[in-house]
């Protein structure tokens, strides 16, 4: 049985070390959460789901609207019992 050339097994650990560093090394990302999902939403309104972004976002506002008219009403009704 031969043993492999102490060469081979020197350029196989330096191989095996510099696969083990590129697969650990973590890149930190270039943009922050925040930014990315703002340009995301950006993107989603101009993008087929454009119609569908638009109806979520006055749908967010609907509840301060309706408390708004309601409160309007209750000031009318309270303005017309005086």
């Amino acid at each position: 049985m031969n043993a492999p050339p102490a060469s081979g097994l020197v350029a196989a650990a330096v191989a095996a070390a510099t696969l083990f560093t590129a697969c650990t090394k973590a890149e930190a990302p270039k943009v922050d959460a925040a930014t990315e999902r703002a340009e995301a939403n950006k993107r989603a309104r101009q993008d087929v789901f454009g119609a569908q972004v638009k109806a979520v976002e006055s749908a967010r506002e609907m509840p301060a609207d309706l408390n708004q008219k309601a409160q309007d009403n209750l000031d009318k009704v309270d303005a017309m019992s005086k």
